[in-house]
């Protein structure tokens, strides 16, 4: 892996960060009130936030095609840790060691029981969901459900694993040593200035997915930890459009 500054890495980590929390913050409310019309203000924030997402998914391909100068299969899977686990004693790859997600999973499940921090209701997309105002909008409404797969493809796949655990961790070793996958961790909290009220949370999230994506060198096990969050959003939004 090529060698970045600290500098570099709190550039890029700032490059995601900063476009969500300024969508979030200052364009969100410029297009409509948050205490105006709860469907048109979930919109804008949902439509907001996919666009933030895509752009982190952007941004990695950019990073990534100025330091390799191709964009092959090949190299992307090397340079983005996206390889089978790795057992770092025996060097055995794949198979059984695919288990190690299991008990992560359960962790990852266990940590959104964590009480947020106090916040407004109408920032928070799974309340409005959960409301009849947002109930009665998903029925029948198959177009806004293909919003929110984007928005949760480009969350767990394509946008924030891939950027924190698929690029920013491989190469934090040289600037931050042994205790890389304990900054990423903090890096991936902090990112969310965009919903700083469930940063105490996803400080866990430096030993769910910062750690074993290190240990084992794979970006696929905190994709796939992460995902099963996506999907049970997923099915639970299908229920309401059927």
């Amino acid at each position: 892996m090529p060698h970045y500054s600290r500098l570099a890495i709190l550039g890029i980590w700032a490059s995601a960060a900063l476009p969500m929390g300024l969508l979030a913050w200052w364009i969100a409310p410029h297009l409509n009130a948050p205490s105006g019309d709860p469907t048109a203000w979930f919109e804008t924030l949902t439509g907001l936030m996919t666009l933030g997402l895509l752009w982190q998914f952007v941004l990695v391909v950019a990073l990534l095609y100025a330091e390799r100068r191709t964009l092959r299969w090949a190299v992307l899977r090397e340079a983005l840790w996206l390889s089978p686990p790795t057992n770092p004693i025996s060097g055995r790859r794949g198979g059984r060691m695919w288990l190690v997600c299991v008990p992560l999973i359960v962790a990852f499940a266990l940590e959104s029981l964590i009480p947020d921090l106090p916040h407004s209701e109408v920032r928070d997309l799974m309340h409005y969901i959960g409301s009849e105002t947002g109930q009665a909008f998903f029925k029948g409404n198959w177009a806004w459900y293909g919003v929110i797969l984007t928005l949760l493809t480009f969350n767990t796949v394509l946008g924030e694993e891939l950027l924190f655990r698929g690029f920013l961790l491989p190469r934090m070793a040289h600037p931050f040593g042994r205790m890389d996958w304990v900054v990423n961790g903090i890096l991936f909290a902090t990112y969310h200035l965009h919903s700083p009220w469930v940063i105490p949370a996803a400080l866990l999230d430096t030993v769910i997915l910062s750690w074993p994506s290190k240990r084992y060198r794979s970006a696929w096990i905190g994709i796939i930890v992460h995902s099963f969050q996506s999907l049970f959003i997923a099915a639970m939004v299908f229920m309401l459009v059927v």
